[in-house]
């Protein structure tokens, strides 16, 4: 359920900030400044934008490729953890990615889910490797290749490496809380 509200959330947002631009298929450079992050107004105390940024796409591609992966992660990390989990990993792992951004790139402008999906993509690798008593190195190095095939000229490879960090954590901690309530109880008996 919190996958399709992120979407249609995504969505409307977009329409919106089409609407100003005058246009369906880019969002205008300034309305992205203004909705999007643009590093030297958070300096200036624009902090919301840290949030605001998670639900701004730059064009109609950069939106649907995000929605893609936000439905494929996204219904896989339902199945995973509860809702309260589910927006803690979203919204913490968007929030890194944008604070890495905001770190590391000080003249950056950028917007998007990325961070937030990549967050929920590491989440659910780990989770699933802690939870059934795997090694996490195949998780580790699957959350390394993904991330390595998503970087690029446009891209914001700040956010993608802080929200998965940050989703790594957070999903190695909650398969760890969760694995010590498991017990396991075995008895023999002998004819």
């Amino acid at each position: 359920m919190p996958t399709y509200i992120i979407i249609v959330l995504n969505i409307m947002v977009y329409a919106y900030t089409a609407i100003l631009s005058g246009n369906i298929v880019a969002v205008n450079p300034l309305v992205i400044r203004q909705y999007g992050q643009d590093n030297s107004f958070v300096f200036a105390g624009g902090y919301w934008q840290l949030f605001t940024a998670m639900f701004i796409h730059i064009d109609i591609v950069h939106l649907l490729g995000n929605t893609l992966f936000l439905f494929i992660f996204g219904i896989r990390a339902e199945e995973l953890f509860t809702i309260h989990d589910y927006l803690l990993i979203y919204l913490l792992s968007g929030l890194a990615g944008n604070l890495l951004t905001l770190l590391f790139g000080p003249f950056m402008v950028s917007a998007g889910a990325s961070g937030a999906i990549f967050g929920l993509f590491g989440a659910c690798t780990i989770y699933i490797r802690r939870a059934v008593g795997q090694s996490i190195i195949g998780a580790l190095l699957f959350s390394f290749f993904l991330l390595m095939i998503s970087s690029g000229g446009n891209v914001n490879n700040l956010a993608h490496l802080g929200g998965l960090v940050v989703g790594l954590l957070i999903g190695y901690t909650l398969a760890a809380k969760r694995k010590s309530r498991i017990e396991y109880r075995y008895s023999y008996s002998y004819p």
